[in-house]
């Protein structure tokens, strides 16, 4: 049976051809689904709608190879129900932390898209989950949780930045939302262990 990260993937997928078909970026279901901070109150459902959205084959290619990378591995770690939070936990909150932006003025009512909100989740999660584990980092062999520190701080800075094209906010916003349910799962396993003695 395929992982959770499968199917997401071939959702995501499935909707990208979609997109390229109804007339891509600038096409109806683009329009209708993608996250516009102007209409988020009175439209809600795109903070859900708008993380199976991609802006181009690049994008999707890299969302799709951490998605498969890092997703795997966060599922052989925790249950699906757990990894399901995590998803729209992270995808949701990372909406939130874009929107946040907006209302604050930080950023102009630039429309978003893509899973990358959802992606740093597992991401936090995998660097809480398993710190000492190596990946490279700008082709730079690093642990993961120095990478969630300089994604941390990357992310916060480029929240900032209205010319980069990218929405840092959201990656922010679903990193720590993945770093705190990854923290919360942990401590939840001591105390179950701690409580039950039988329980080895």
């Amino acid at each position: 049976m395929a992982n959770l990260s499968t199917y997401f993937l071939a959702i995501i997928g499935i909707v990208f051809i979609l997109q390229l078909m109804t007339g891509g970026m600038d096409g109806l279901l683009t329009s209708l689904f993608i996250f516009s901070p102007t209409v988020a109150l009175t439209q809600p459902w795109r903070f859900i709608t708008s993380m199976f959205l991609h802006g181009g084959v690049m994008h999707i290619l890299f969302n799709g190879y951490a998605l498969y990378l890092f997703g795997s591995i966060l599922e052989r770690q925790i249950s699906k129900r757990d990894y399901l939070i995590i998803f729209f936990g992270a995808g949701l909150l990372g909406g939130l932390f874009y929107y946040m932006t907006y209302l604050l003025g930080i950023i102009p009512p630039i429309p978003a898209l893509g899973a990358s909100g959802a992606i740093f989740g597992i991401l936090g999660a995998v660097a809480m989950i398993l710190p000492e584990m190596r990946i490279f980092f700008w082709f730079i062999p690093m642990k993961m949780k120095y990478a969630a520190v300089f994604w941390i701080a990357l992310e916060l800075f480029g929240s900032f930045d209205t010319s980069s094209g990218i929405a840092s906010a959201a990656h922010l916003g679903g990193l720590l939302f993945g770093l705190g349910y990854a923290w919360y799962l942990k401590n939840r396993i001591r105390y179950d262990l701690h409580a039950d003695p039988w329980a080895q």
